[in-house]
């Protein structure tokens, strides 16, 4: 039962890092030359795992609801691995270093618990 249910949450999680990250490299590829002319002006900051209030606000109107619940559930779950984030401007490194970390933590960690759970029961 315990194992069903953690690698229930292993699944998800995971399904939840890498659904954001691809429509994060989706969204990198689409506007790179928009992008690189907004960063010349000054006027957009970094993408990091733990938006700012400004960030956020600006992210949801630019993304529908499914994909602001999406990116929300990935902030949620990434908020305990922001120390991974390299201190760099990089923005696939920002998003996807925290990402790697849960990845692995809820991916491969909760995965092991999982079986280790079913093989003591």
């Amino acid at each position: 039962m315990l194992g069903t249910l953690l690698r229930a949450v292993s699944l998800v999680a995971s399904a939840v890092f890498v659904l954001s990250f691809g429509l994060f490299a989706l969204d990198e590829t689409r506007a790179a030359s928009r992008r690189t002319t907004a960063e010349v002006e000054g006027l957009e900051a970094a993408r990091t795992a733990d938006p700012n209030p400004a960030q956020e606000r600006a992210r949801e109107r630019a993304h529908s609801s499914g994909r602001e619940l999406i990116d929300d559930a990935d902030d949620i779950l990434l908020s305990p691995f922001t120390w991974a984030a390299p201190d760099t401007t990089n923005k696939w490194a920002l998003r996807g270093v925290p990402a790697l970390a849960a990845l692995v933590v809820y991916g491969f960690g909760l995965s092991f618990l999982a079986r280790y759970a079913h093989g003591r029961a």
